[in-house]
């Protein structure tokens, strides 16, 4: 097929005002797609549940900064992230809405939370202790806000929270701590998609919830939901904690078509990996390609050295597996994907022979076809989350929407 021509990357961020690229290979993040991927897990919800998309882990591979301003601007009402570090560097990159940390901090960043007004979670009735001192300590050195702290509930997923039968107790020590606000309860669903299991969860949530109430001690706004909760109707309480349905991928273990008619066609991918070769050679048969080498050309081969590999997140594993499209057309990616590069055979694409001109997507869509984040994580015997999270700080992050290029983040650029 005829692939419709566009402007270079080079191009199109000269022409939106942004510097160049360190090197032609980036991920593509889809603005546009972000805001239509919000707006079906909002419809999802309802208009009076709060959602707080979760940009932990670098907002899963897609730059934590860029895609918070991003959920900011569409009105969101809060962020989820798993680490203190985490929250602080949305704080100092201006984001200023409420952001969740959903694992336990060490007591020593209690202070530096409630000065910024980041809510942080207690790990166990074991944990609590040091974490309350800290911040009594901290409110009795200043006059400053309280610690915002949410309390996990250990309903089965075997990682952290307190039990049931601990939760009142340590929710009176939460109430009667100086320098503490009692801000949410909540937990983690181990297996949306299993109803016995999920039903069995929510009903020990249910029993800490009343033991609150027996106890006398108001119940705060409570959340249970992930992207697999919203899809599969769990109940929403007070708010979602979406994450990768944000990006517009459905969670692994779910089945499309046991979900709402219209909902999958609803989400839209929001990372795309393309790069530029930097060399394109003509090799004779009998060549090897790559470290061993693992491949060999059987004919005279035109080979493109693409500028990415496991030092960016594009998995050794993937070695003469995976494919890229170039021109709308599959080509295999040949030898051992190395720490800095992977080669293209592009042999028999059709047309002019490919240069260094050519752009190639290696997840994303290019013409009629597409190389879904799935296909990689099938090849590598892994999961989507683990697949998208391993695209490392150092391939440029080019957010963009219909217009072009709205923002670039580099390892020296940190904008958007």
């Amino acid at each position: 097929m005829t692939i419709a021509p566009r402007l270079s990357i080079a191009e199109r961020l000269a022409t939106a005002g942004l510097p160049p690229l360190p090197r032609t290979a980036w991920l593509e993040l889809d603005l546009d797609a972000l805001a239509s991927n919000l707006a079906t897990i909002r419809e999802l919800a309802g208009p009076r549940v709060a959602v707080f998309p979760v940009v932990k882990a670098d907002a899963y591979g897609h730059g934590a900064i860029g895609i918070g301003q991003a959920l900011q601007a569409a009105g969101v009402s809060g962020l989820c992230v798993a680490a203190a570090d985490e929250a602080f560097a949305l704080r100092d990159a201006g984001i200023a809405g409420p952001i969740h940390v959903l694992y336990a901090t060490p007591p020593s960043f209690a202070s530096d939370a409630a000065r910024r007004g980041i809510t942080l979670s207690a790990g166990d009735a074991d944990s609590l202790g040091p974490l309350l001192e800290a911040a009594g300590a901290a409110s009795a050195a200043s006059a400053g806000p309280p610690l915002e702290l949410e309390l996990e509930v250990e309903t089965g997923m075997g990682r952290g929270g307190s039990t049931p039968a601990q939760i009142a107790n340590v929710a009176a020590r939460v109430t009667a701590a100086r320098g503490v606000r009692l801000a949410g309860l909540w937990t983690h669903l181990q297996a949306s998609h299993d109803p016995d299991r999920t039903a069995a969860q929510l009903a020990r949530f249910e029993a800490a919830t009343t033991s609150l109430r027996r106890a006398g001690v108001p119940v705060p706004p409570r959340h249970v939901a992930a992207s697999g909760g919203v899809l599969t109707g769990v109940e929403p309480y007070d708010g979602f904690r979406p994450g990768l349905v944000v990006y517009g991928i459905l969670p692994d273990e779910l089945d499309p078509a046991n979900l709402r008619p219209g909902l999958v066609a609803g989400l839209r991918p929001v990372m795309s990996l393309r790069a530029q070769p930097v060399r394109v050679a003509d090799l004779p048969a009998g060549h090897g390609v790559s470290y061993g080498p693992t491949f060999t050309t059987q004919r005279p081969s035109r080979i493109a050295t693409l500028p990415l590999g496991y030092g960016d997140g594009y998995a050794r594993s993937l070695s003469n597996r995976a494919q890229a499209l170039v021109r709308g057309r599959r080509v295999p990616l040949v030898g051992n994907v190395t720490m800095d590069a992977v080669m293209a055979d592009v042999t028999d694409v059709p047309g002019p022979p490919v240069t260094p001109a050519d752009e190639f997507t290696l997840i994303g869509a290019q013409g009629d076809d597409r190389i879904p984040v799935e296909e990689l994580a099938r090849l590598c015997t892994t999961n989507t989350w683990e697949v998208l999270t391993a695209m490392s700080a150092r391939l440029p992050r080019v957010y963009h929407a219909a217009s072009g290029p709205k923002g670039l983040r580099t390892l020296t650029s940190r904008g958007g």
